[in-house]
């Protein structure tokens, strides 16, 4: 079975990030995917997906010019002539079915966002029989997906887009001789709340808030939102918080906190937060998308309203007066995130959904076979 697995951009930390673990499963199930993009954006994905050997076919071309990507998308296909079309985020859906329906490809979609632009759910609501399935990257996406967009319930699947590594390095545990590090993993841009942590920091400063040991915050990502979030900085007087950019090390960069922050007004999955969890590491994190089911309050770290510095700043000064109880709440985590995400409970999760796509490839089949013997009987 050839899957043409067709993305948005190849952006670093974006919905890139789990395609080797779910192509990994595509081979061992025995097909034969190759990754499309519709354009490159900042190209920080492509190293992962070169070394997990995929075959990479990049657009050059922009985010809006969606005729000429229609087009290449439609010579890609016609080339690699795939059994099926598996395609991520919004605009490699919408541009996946059109080209799909005209080609007579059937269409697998993945729900990752837990926000969706409203012209966008309203083109995606409109298209829901145009993707034999729908497959969403967590219980809460899926619940979504099935109220936003509404499509037939047997087209609907879930497979968790999270396997945990028992072999991805562990923070170690704080010691009184140094600061305390904070940090987070994520885009410069406004659905992350970046905003929102900085104001919570600023009004712990402001409420005079003395924690028993200094601690630091570290952001790393890149992004539009980087002038903003400098000035706020700036504007704020707040000395303890960095941006460094794109970390191309991320399992090294979390094993090198002792507390993960995340504190986004929109999340599906949020691949980031479940590495700190996986990592060892207490997260606090905002009550969106699947977080809320896999952070247990004053176990494994603590959960805030969205977008309100105030119960995020009230959240951090809980824990950073305590901090010789970050070890233990990460043990925690990381016990939590083993059991609930083992790597047999993806593969098999992605194997039951390959099965029912290769069936899918089976009745597309038929129905050309069939086709071309009406034509053939009605020329002669």
């Amino acid at each position: 079975m050839r899957i043409a697995y067709v993305i948005n951009s190849l952006e670093g930390g974006g919905a890139a990030l789990p395609i080797p673990a779910v192509t990994g499963v595509m081979r061992a199930c025995g097909a034969e995917p190759a990754i499309l993009a519709l354009t490159r954006r900042d190209g920080r994905a492509l190293p992962a997906l070169e070394a997990a050997d995929l075959s990479v076919a990049v657009r050059d071309g922009g985010e809006k010019d969606h005729l000429a990507a229609a087009a290449w998308l439609s010579r890609q296909l016609a080339d690699y002539r795939p059994d099926v079309i598996w395609t991520s985020l919004t605009r490699a859906t919408l541009l996946g079915q059109a080209v799909g329906g005209r080609q007579r490809i059937p269409v697998v979609s993945w729900q990752h966002a837990a926000y969706l632009k409203p012209a966008n759910r309203i083109l995606l609501r409109a298209g829901r029989r145009k993707s034999a399935l729908w497959v969403a990257d967590s219980r809460s996406v899926l619940q979504l997906t099935a109220e936003r967009l509404q499509p037939p319930p047997d087209r609907l699947a879930l497979w968790p887009l999270f396997a945990a590594d028992p072999a991805a390095p562990l923070a170690g545990p704080w010691r009184r001789s140094g600061p305390l590090r904070l940090g987070s993993l994520g885009r410069l841009h406004p659905v992350k709340g970046y905003d929102v942590l900085i104001a919570a920091l600023a009004k712990l400063r402001a409420d005079g808030f003395a924690p028993p040991h200094p601690f630091e915050v570290t952001i790393a990502g890149e992004g539009a939102e980087r002038g903003p979030l400098e000035a706020q900085i700036r504007e704020l007087g707040l000395d303890n918080i960095k941006l460094p950019g794109f970390s191309d090390r991320p399992q090294e960069f979390l094993a090198g906190l002792h507390l993960y922050l995340q504190p986004s007004r929109s999340e599906g999955m949020c691949i980031a937060a479940h590495e700190a969890l996986q990592a060892g590491l207490p997260v606090v994190a905002s009550a969106v998308g699947e977080l809320p089911q896999s952070i247990v309050p004053g176990v494994t770290g603590s959960i805030v309203p969205p977008g309100d510095p105030h119960q995020l700043a009230n959240a951090l000064a809980l824990l950073l007066t305590r901090p010789e109880r970050l070890a233990g709440m990460g043990a925690a985590a990381r016990s939590w995130t083993m059991a609930q995400f083992s790597i047999q409970s993806f593969h098999d999760a992605g194997a039951a959904i390959l099965q029912r796509v290769e069936r899918l490839t089976w009745d597309a089949a038929a129905e050309r076979r069939s086709r071309l013997l009406e034509a053939s009987i009605r020329s002669a």
